[in-house]
């Protein structure tokens, strides 16, 4: 019981002890401020009766999960458990079959990129309730929850094209956002988007739509229909997904430029690769760095099973690429562990605020929760 105590007086939580956790608990739906992660907590049970196995719940094949299950396939090799993908290629029907069937599997751990995040949520809060670590990226519910400062993403990427449009472009531009703003936990990058390009008076944002799917394929189809009635675009911003779909549409329609500020969010490899080229329209990505994120989670899921305190929620630190940094940041993706394993460059990627274990798992993230206040 003082276990309990301590680990509730460090997340700065109320616990109820003494009383069960059913899996209609809603844990905490309203928006609290964590602290710091405290890695010195003291440690509570192990979540009896589960497999050692952590399985990767994957929305889609856009590079950044797939570095994102890079990171955890590693961690969880280096942690001695079973690893297994669940890929749902966008239908959110089949991602709650998947989540079920875990549950009834006793899989101990296991990471998702919700499709659909509401028709998901008792899935994962029955999970939570047998005693399951579920880390989440970006929606809850979960017992650890792994976000950007999203309204801090989306400026330094605006910024980055502001800095340009004034010294390259004269100050003027035709700009398409190509934003998630249906996935209220991402809207702020495309707020901050939307605010350091207003204070542009020669920028007209020409189209500000969402994509259908958040893949090449979506931003394709949507930068093809934008040129029918606006064939000469200068800036494009969104993921780097959906941008460099974009990128293939402007090329096949003949209306890539060299002079363009093509820029997105995420750090994928084939983006990475354009701007290394040093003629290309894609200019600038804001690493999220998520075989790094990956690789933590995988720890703190081994770490849960064994009945120790883990973060509640964890930021990864925006890291805009250029030509002076790139090198470092790909030796990093090739290695999370030893970034993982190195305190100070750790800390240059993520923050983790909270602590929650297995005996206080009624004190899971039900909220959108963000280290930013605005």
């Amino acid at each position: 019981m003082a276990m309990k105590r301590q680990l509730c007086a460090v997340a700065s939580l109320i616990c109820l002890t003494g009383v069960s956790f059913a899996a209609g608990s809603e844990g905490l739906t309203v928006p609290v401020k964590l602290p710091p992660y405290d890695a010195g907590a003291a440690t509570c049970s192990a979540p009896p009766g589960l497999q050692k196995k952590l399985v990767f719940v994957q929305d889609n094949r856009r590079e950044f999960m797939l570095g994102a299950g890079r990171g955890l396939e590693a961690a969880a090799r280096a942690r001695g458990l079973a690893y297994g993908v669940a890929f749902a290629n966008n239908d959110p029907a089949e991602m709650l079959i998947q989540v079920e069937g875990l549950s009834t599997d006793k899989t101990g751990a296991i990471v998702v990129a919700p499709i659909d995040p509401p028709s998901l949520s008792p899935g994962l809060k029955k999970l939570i309730a047998g005693g399951a670590y579920v880390g989440a990226i970006v929606p809850p519910p979960a017992t650890t929850v792994l976000n950007a400062p999203q309204y801090q993403t989306g400026k330094v990427l605006a910024e980055a094209a502001a800095n340009y449009i004034r010294t390259r472009l004269g100050g003027k531009a035709k700009v398409v956002l190509l934003t998630h703003d249906g996935l209220e936990f991402l809207a702020p990058r495309f707020a901050a988007m939307r605010d350091t390009l207003r204070t542009l008076p020669g920028v007209a944002i020409v189209a500000d739509i969402s994509p259908t799917t958040v893949d090449k394929e979506g931003g394709y189809r949507t930068m093809k229909t934008i040129l029918q009635t606006q064939p000469n675009i200068d800036v494009v911003l969104g993921a780097d997904t959906v941008v460099l779909g974009a990128l293939a549409a402007l090329r096949e329609s003949g209306k890539a430029r060299e002079d363009q500020f093509l820029g997105g969010i995420d750090g994928e490899r084939e983006a990475v690769v354009e701007i290394k080229k040093g003629n290309s329209p894609y200019k600038a990505s804001v690493s999220l760095a998520s075989p790094i994120f990956g690789y933590a989670m995988g720890q703190q899921a081994a770490d849960w099973l064994n009945g120790k305190s883990i973060p509640q929620a964890m930021d990864i630190l925006p890291k805009a690429l250029t030509s002076s940094n790139v090198a470092d940041y790909e030796r990093d993706m090739a290695n999370p562990g030893a970034v993982y394993a190195d305190a100070v460059r750790r800390a240059s990627y993520l923050k983790m605020y909270g602590n929650i274990c297995f005996d206080t798992r009624q004190n899971y993230i039900d909220f959108a929760w963000s280290s930013e206040t605005r």
